[in-house]
């Protein structure tokens, strides 16, 4: 185990930060919202991120549309967006600019089908993809660097001849690669930078299987499948583990891990026996995953367990995040579907 229990004084603000922490220990602190919406099980529905100015951001937004800003190191709301998008708001990305040294946001609106990309300093928005898809709704989308050159990857939800290919934008709206799904629903995508080979790699979920895609060689890499039913799947990490893993949730109940370069699978987790969502790695050897029976389950890769339930949501959890909060030290963050609102738990010190 890598746990080292290692404890850091912050002078600030005195209190003490733990890092390597035991995620068993986890328990809900709050609320950090009482507007949050999402209409949409999708992962991604926030994102937290720690800015240029070194400062801890969480972005979400809520039933009026509006992208709302909080300062999590004084845990201060300080920007409020209003009618970003014309529909409901169901995903988030962030992007560190390194060319033009800024924060990037992207928001999507799937039922306005619109990607919007976002300078966070001053919330201009710098480019407004609309209408991604004639028919059918933007449903996933993410940040690609390439060769210094910053893309977005779109997908769409439908299936067989409603299904539309992946595409991949540049910042002047141009579609410079299509990548076909065979009819397939994409629930999920995200970009995997492999820094040994130098080479990324698109991560897709879809309703039939996981897929990874070589980007730099314009093909499919590996299909992740171990059954024959065809099974949506929500969200996938990569885990740096003595081998590179690829870790996926599943409407079936199950987290399949697999090693990432050879596509075999290495284990097969049952989590509950509805779907589930979110997922997030906790130091390698943990994962905590959003369940649609409204609880957030605890598992120990390295033995396959259930460790711990965390209750309080009030319908599915669709999205988990792990971040380092100078108050708090390591914590995640979760939200509930539609009106559920974004809690945030920390690492509990024995003597609290």
């Amino acid at each position: 185990m890598k746990n080292s229990n290692e404890i850091i004084t912050n002078k600030k603000n005195f209190s003490e930060i733990i890092f390597n922490s035991n995620p068993k220990d986890i328990a809900f602190l709050e609320n950090l919202t009482d507007d949050s919406y999402s209409d949409i099980l999708l992962d991604n529905t926030f994102c937290v991120f720690t800015s240029i100015n070194k400062i801890i951001y969480f972005i979400y937004s809520n039933e009026k549309k509006s992208i709302i800003t909080i300062d999590l190191n004084n845990f201060k709301k300080i920007t409020k967006i209003k009618n970003a998008h014309n529909e409901f708001i169901n995903n988030f990305r962030y992007h560190f600019d390194s060319q033009n040294l800024r924060d990037l946001i992207l928001s999507i609106s799937s039922n306005d089908n619109n990607i919007k990309i976002w300078n966070f300093h001053n919330w201009e928005c710098i480019l407004n993809l609309k209408d991604v898809y004639k028919t059918g709704e933007v449903y996933s989308s993410c940040f690609l660097n390439e060769n210094n050159q910053i893309y977005i990857v779109a997908s769409n939800y439908g299936t067989g001849i409603n299904s539309k290919p992946i595409k991949i934008f540049d910042f002047n709206k141009n579609i410079i690669k299509e990548i076909d799904n065979n009819n397939e629903k994409v629930c999920y995508i995200d970009i995997y930078f492999d820094k040994i080979l130098c080479k990324n790699y698109l991560l897709i979920g879809n309703n039939g299987n996981v897929k990874s895609y070589d980007l730099k060689k314009n093909q499919l890499y590996y299909e992740y499948c171990d059954s024959e039913k065809k099974i949506d799947h929500s969200s996938c990490v990569i885990n740096y583990n003595e081998i590179i893993e690829l870790i996926e949730s599943s409407d079936d109940g199950y987290i399949r891990v697999w090693n990432f370069h050879f596509g075999q699978i290495l284990k097969k987790i049952k989590v509950c026996e509805s779907y589930l969502y979110g997922i997030c790695l906790w130091n390698y050897d943990y994962l905590f995953v959003g369940c649609e029976n409204k609880k957030i389950r605890l598992v120990d890769l390295n033995t396959g367990e259930m460790v711990k339930e965390l209750s309080g949501h009030t319908d599915s959890v669709i999205s988990i995040k792990k971040l380092i909060i100078p108050k708090y030290g390591e914590c995640i963050i979760s939200q509930g579907n539609q009106s559920d609102q974004i809690k945030l738990w920390i690492y509990k010190l024995k003597n609290e």
